[in-house]
């Protein structure tokens, strides 16, 4: 893609490089109890791309599998040396889609979530920023995000429901 924006980033210790490749299909800071746990934080903000969007340029990552909300499984992509997080492929989606750690961008201020999720389980003096909408759980894509971004992610969950059921 001419033009496209290019997003760098990596892990805390700098063996993991990559790139990505155009602008995210949605931004989620998730506030819900099993972020909490996972990151440590208060919250995480996933910057959510086709996978196919993102080059790894250096270095080595390895792979947990955590249980989400749903009891899915969640695939942490972490560096190999450091553990940073930097993705995550999640069940919906599966390897087709991965949330980027926005915190792991160059420039993590280049992305601003399209909406904050879970806020019912934020701790108590969190405060919700001006301007991004807020769910106690969780929202409906297709009320939020504009028709161009919607038909990406669409495109995804078709090609996940044709993996699943060839596999079936």
């Amino acid at each position: 893609m001419s033009g496209a924006t290019l997003l760098d980033g990596g892990c805390a210790c700098g063996a993991v490089r990559y790139r990505i490749e155009g602008e995210p299909i949605y931004v989620n800071n998730c506030h819900c109890r099993l972020c909490q746990h996972q990151t440590g934080s208060t919250s995480v903000v996933n910057a959510f791309f086709e996978t196919d969007a993102i080059t790894q340029l250096s270095g080595e990552t390895v792979r947990h599998v955590v249980k989400t909300g749903s009891g899915g499984d969640q695939v942490i992509v972490r560096c190999a040396t450091c553990g940073t997080a930097l993705w995550s492929h999640y069940p919906r989606l599966g390897e087709l889609g991965a949330g980027v750690r926005a915190g792991t961008l160059d420039d993590p201020g280049a992305v601003r979530p399209d909406a904050a999720i879970f806020v019912a389980s934020r701790m108590p003096w969190v405060t919700l920023p001006e301007g991004v909408p807020h769910f106690d759980t969780t929202y409906n894509p297709a009320e939020l995000l504009p028709p161009e971004r919607m038909a990406r992610l669409r495109a995804l969950i078709e090609r996940r429901a044709a993996e699943r059921s060839t596999a079936a």
